[in-house]
């Protein structure tokens, strides 16, 4: 938990009275009064909202119980099952082991939140909200991974507390980067299993976000691009397939270049991609290259260790290199959420990092040295937002 630190939205500054309070404040007492719920229940006008907050309500209550029901058909294969053809209850039990009665619940709710549907009488086939799950592993990949967090969070006022130390926490090595450096010191036998693990992880969930940054900017007139934190080399792979004239460095810890020395060499990319082991907490960043990638590194690191790597991109980059950042963000005050309760409480429990707004990541940016800034539009800003800076050509 040392590793977090605050967003400066004002949240713990002394903010003066609005005259919008009063306004809001007159709202929050009409909409608790019990007189005002049974008439507003009462009158047609008004009573598909009192309906719709009342859904909306108990979607919040049984969240959690959504979440299960959705790990359960993970678990039990029922999506890929019917991948293949609708089938009966009869068949899904067989096939999952599960007694009838007791698989009927899990079919019933799934039916409800449209993973699956009824086709017929007797048959279940996949729902509209299934289907994308079954069609991408990292998806599943994902749910099945979320089980730490529902575990950290079984108490969520505990884990608000300093003194916190999770499941989660031990599953990312590099969130605690000094119990990692020792770790790796003291020779741990599973070291090399625990990065392999989540470089595992991260590449499996990583195809929304790549898709955003190859649909959404354009390299062809980039020559060598340098990815830092590139785990397995997912992206770099891609990028490198697609882009058949770029030269790629992947730069990350040595025990995830391992790894990532192997998936290279098995896709044929060696002499495209080079892997260069290093720290970016400690070591500096390789030269050459005109463009330098972040992907879904910022929001895991505070506020201090992610200006030193932006300072130490900067050093790297020659005059009229750039910097592309892509990873999920937070909204800027009045948007729209999306996902963005999720990773608060994701970052929390693994202890280090938080989620930031474009404009954070911008005066992060700038402080380190970078100009013409920029957010560049994505199709799907859910899986991730996209920034760019450049290094000035000019002189200081």
């Amino acid at each position: 938990m040392r590793h977090l630190d605050l967003a400066d939205v004002g949240l713990t500054h002394r903010e003066r009275a609005h005259w919008r309070d009063v306004l809001s404040m007159w709202r929050d007492r009409m909409l608790t009064r019990p007189d005002i719920y049974r008439w507003a229940l009462s009158n047609p006008v008004t009573r598909w909202f009192t309906q719709y907050r009342t859904r909306q309500v108990f979607d919040l209550m049984a969240g959690f119980v959504h979440t299960q029901v959705l790990l359960g058909c993970v678990r039990l294969k029922i999506l890929e099952n019917l991948m293949e053809s609708p089938k009966t209850l009869a068949e899904l039990s067989a096939f999952s082991r599960v007694p009838e009665a007791g698989l009927q619940r899990l079919i019933q709710s799934a039916v409800t939140l449209r993973l699956l549907e009824r086709r017929g009488q007797h048959r279940f086939g996949l729902g509209p909200l299934g289907a994308p799950i079954v069609s991408h592993p990292g998806i599943r990949a994902m749910i099945e991974h979320n089980q730490l967090l529902y575990q950290d969070m079984t108490d969520p006022v505990a884990i608000l507390h300093e003194s916190w130390s999770g499941e989660m926490s031990e599953y990312w090595p590099y969130a605690q980067a000094g119990e990692a450096q020792e770790a790796r010191k003291s020779g741990a036998a599973d070291a090399a299993q625990t990065f392999a693990r989540y470089s595992e992880l991260m590449a499996a969930s990583q195809t929304f976000v790549i898709e955003e940054i190859l649909s959404s900017y354009p390299f062809q007139d980039c020559h060598c691009v340098l990815d830092v934190g590139g785990g397995q080399g997912r992206f770099a792979s891609e990028l490198a397939q697609t882009y058949p004239h770029l030269r790629i460095t992947l730069f990350d810890l040595p025990d995830v270049c391992k790894v990532s020395s192997q998936s290279v060499a098995r896709k044929g990319l060696s002499e495209r991609i080079q892997v260069v082991p290093g720290d970016f907490t400690q070591d500096a960043l390789p030269k050459g290259a005109d463009l330098v990638t972040l992907v879904r590194i910022a929001h895991d690191h505070c506020d201090a260790v992610v200006l030193a790597l932006l300072k130490s991109i900067y050093e790297s980059l020659p005059a009229g290199g750039s910097l592309l950042i892509a990873e999920p963000m937070a909204n800027e005050p009045g948007e729209k959420s999306d996902g963005e309760a999720y990773f608060h409480f994701y970052l929390l429990a693994m202890g280090s990092g938080r989620l930031r707004t474009p404009m954070e990541l911008m005066q992060l940016m700038h402080q380190a040295g970078f100009s013409h800034i920029e957010q560049i539009p994505n199709p799907m800003p859910v899986h991730a937002k996209l920034l760019l800076g450049r290094k000035s050509k000019c002189l200081p």
